[in-house]
């Protein structure tokens, strides 16, 4: 979909999207939660919003959370780039985001400040981050300091967990879980 009036492309979540946000929210009921934090942009906030609301929180919505197409007046789901083979889902593959207008070191050296971020406002707490693929890679690009951009193909409602030392160190309890999702058409 692409806006013809130049803004940026920032579309609502579709009502599968609202379907995996519920499950999300029943999936991580007994888990405790202090936070929620979320990219600007409408898809990450739609997808916070009910687990917000059953746990009466507040969400935090932090800019440097949005992905690298941010800008772009055209939004096209990832899947879609990859299942017609077009070159940008390759170059995002790559760590390449120059068809975005995005530099791809900028790019992780802004997520990881703003994860940096939400770990020293939150020290000792469990926090929810509501982003996307692209910034979830860019973090853990960050925190593997991989020589290349690593790249998760990640599908909408993903869990990733990872527990943040007082030390600096951070640990990768979980990439991409999706168990919420299975044995329903969600997925």
């Amino acid at each position: 979909m692409a806006r013809a009036d130049g803004r940026p492309a920032d579309p609502h979540l579709t009502p599968r999207g609202q379907a995996q946000a519920r499950r999300l929210v029943e999936w991580l009921a007994d888990e405790h939660v202090d936070a929620i934090w979320s990219s600007p942009m409408l898809r990450a906030r739609e997808t916070a919003e009910p687990l917000a609301r059953a746990r009466g929180i507040t969400v935090e919505v932090d800019d440097r959370l949005a992905e690298y197409d941010r800008s772009s007046t055209e939004y096209i789901p990832v899947e879609d780039l990859k299942a017609a083979g077009d070159e940008r889902f390759r170059a995002l593959a790559r760590g390449d985001l120059s068809s975005y207008g995005v530099d791809g070191e900028a790019f992780i050296a802004e997520v990881a400040t703003a994860f940096e971020a939400i770990v020293t406002a939150h020290a000792g707490q469990t926090v929810a981050v509501f982003c996307h693929g692209g910034v979830a890679n860019a973090y853990f690009t960050h925190v593997l300091q991989t020589p290349k951009r690593f790249w998760l193909d990640l599908p909408y409602t993903a869990i990733c967990r990872l527990l943040a030392h007082r030390d600096g160190t951070r640990t990768i309890r979980g990439l991409g879980e999706i168990a919420h999702l299975r044995g329903t058409a969600l997925l």
